[in-house]
């Protein structure tokens, strides 16, 4: 992969991120009009209907023949896209309810730890120096961000139903993101972003229609303009891009490379709430800087180690 493309998809990266990050403080303004299993039907059923209208457009673009897959294939992305998409975020938004914000941003920061384990595991190839210290230097930068600086009030972290059904969502993600670089060699990114969409959204009505007493359709209803616009946003932007954005920078980078980015979540959500007319700290920036500088630590090294001289051949 040339430096251009490189720098493509790293800006994809940040744009996805930016919109998974905003996401949180958007969302807190909907869920006081709206439930969370409302919220998650709606956000992916926007991002369904979206793709559905764009994937035409984009196979005019981009001519190419669908792949021929077998019905092995298809079950394996669907399985993947009900648990990652669907699973993930019915326990995430169910386990923020039961926790505090703090805790839930704590642990779901342990995801890029836990995706890169989980490929390294499976490739039997254990993680490199450098990876470790981006890995560690990220988590760290992060603690900053969550804890506003006072880090002795991690040390009062307990585990209650909230933290662990939030585990579970991580869990869910980082197989995700680990089994979306093997389904993205098979099917181009936008049709199965489209198929995780369709599946998760499935995911989410069944439930929802289980657990009863939800109704979507007369909550959105109900919801005030800047509900409406902050909705819309989430399905679009929140969704839509990010998602796409995303399994591109896994499909290009690899699953534990692109996960190293999710660090960056709570940091958007801290500027997108600063947007909003929240504070954010001075210690919370200096996380945020340390986060961005694990993330270019990789880059950085390979500018900056010595490239090997080649000999002079010549008569």
């Amino acid at each position: 992969m040339n430096n251009s493309t490189s720098r493509q998809t790293i800006i994809l990266l940040l744009i996805s991120i930016f919109g998974w990050g905003s996401v949180f403080p958007l969302s807190k303004l909907v869920l006081e009009q709206m439930s969370q299993h409302s919220l998650v039907v709606w956000r992916f059923t926007i991002a369904a209907l979206c793709l559905l209208v764009y994937l035409p457009v984009h196979m005019r673009r981009h001519p190419a023949p669908w792949p021929q897959l077998s019905w092995r294939q298809y079950l394996w992305m669907i399985s993947i896209s009900l648990v990652g998409v669907g699973g993930f975020n019915l326990l995430l938004f169910s386990g923020v309810k039961h926790t505090a914000a703090t805790n839930g941003a704590l642990v779901m920061a342990l995801s890029p730890l836990v995706t890169a384990l989980m490929v390294a595991l499976l490739s039997r190839r254990w993680l490199s120096t450098m990876q470790s210290v981006s890995l560690a230097l990220g988590l760290g930068g992060v603690l900053l961000v969550i804890s506003k600086g006072q880090l002795q009030s991690l040390q009062q972290f307990e585990f209650n139903q909230g933290d662990l059904t939030i585990i579970a969502a991580m869990l869910l993600w980082a197989a995700y993101t680990t089994a979306s670089q093997q389904a993205t060699r098979w099917l181009p990114v936008v049709p199965y972003t489209l198929i995780s969409m369709l599946a998760g959204d499935l995911f989410i009505l069944l439930a929802s229609h289980w657990q009863g007493d939800v109704h979507p359709l007369d909550e959105l209803l109900q919801l005030p303009l800047s509900g409406l616009l902050s909705m819309l946003y989430i399905g679009v932007v929140g969704t839509v891009l990010a998602y796409l954005f995303f399994l591109q920078g896994v499909q290009k980078l690899g699953s534990a490379t692109a996960s190293l980015f999710f660090n960056l979540i709570p940091v958007f959500a801290a500027l997108t709430a600063l947007l909003l007319g929240q504070q954010v700290s001075l210690v919370q920036a200096a996380g945020m800087a340390i986060v961005l500088l694990a993330l270019m630590l990789p880059q950085l090294y390979n500018w900056l180690k010595p490239k090997p001289k080649l000999l002079n051949c010549g008569a």
